[in-house]
């Protein structure tokens, strides 16, 4: 039997998180996927979160931005942001190579601030994206240990029943 393709493995990976995580996670590929044609999408299963990375090559240096997906998220992070200006504060944490924002829904995709932050990381990649060659899926890493991708249930008076580590936006920060 042959191994299952790249976009089979990727929908198996996504496939583990809940029905409503999935589904934010496959909108918000599709629609990034439809912004970047050529890009090649580097897949990676990590411990912690499954992250897709939009970038021209195969080199995770050349990165423009990813989708991490979390059991109770989805966030898009950008590389080098230092070189991206960010007038709404949308971007969350210190990082000089990687920044992030969570995001509430895929339509959180065409807010005007998010397009402009896409746009103009795009434009600033020091490796541009070359149009004339098609996307591909690439899966780089699979971690042979993973946390769970779904989140803990609920007890009864209402707290998680395993710490939750939320992004800074979803507690008030």
């Amino acid at each position: 039997m042959s191994d299952p393709s790249p976009r089979a493995q990727l929908s198996s990976f996504i496939s583990k998180f809940s029905p409503d995580i999935a589904a934010q996670a496959r909108a918000v590929l599709c629609e990034l996927r439809a912004r970047l044609p050529c890009a090649v999408e580097l897949v990676y299963d990590n411990y912690n979160a499954l992250a897709i990375g939009f970038g021209p090559t195969e080199r995770m240096r050349d990165l423009i931005l990813s989708v991490a997906i979390y059991p109770r998220w989805v966030s898009l992070f950008f590389f080098n942001p230092q070189d991206l200006p960010d007038p709404e504060g949308l971007l969350r944490g210190t990082g000089t190579m990687v920044r992030h924002l969570v995001l509430a829904s895929p339509a959180d995709l065409d807010r005007p601030a998010v397009r402009t932050l896409v746009r103009r990381a795009v434009a600033s990649a020091e490796v541009p994206l070359d149009a004339a060659q098609p996307g591909r899926l690439v899966i780089k890493s699979v971690s042979a240990r993973q946390r769970a991708r779904r989140p803990a249930p609920l007890a009864r008076d209402g707290a998680s029943k395993a710490p939750l580590a939320q992004p800074a936006a979803r507690r008030g920060q």
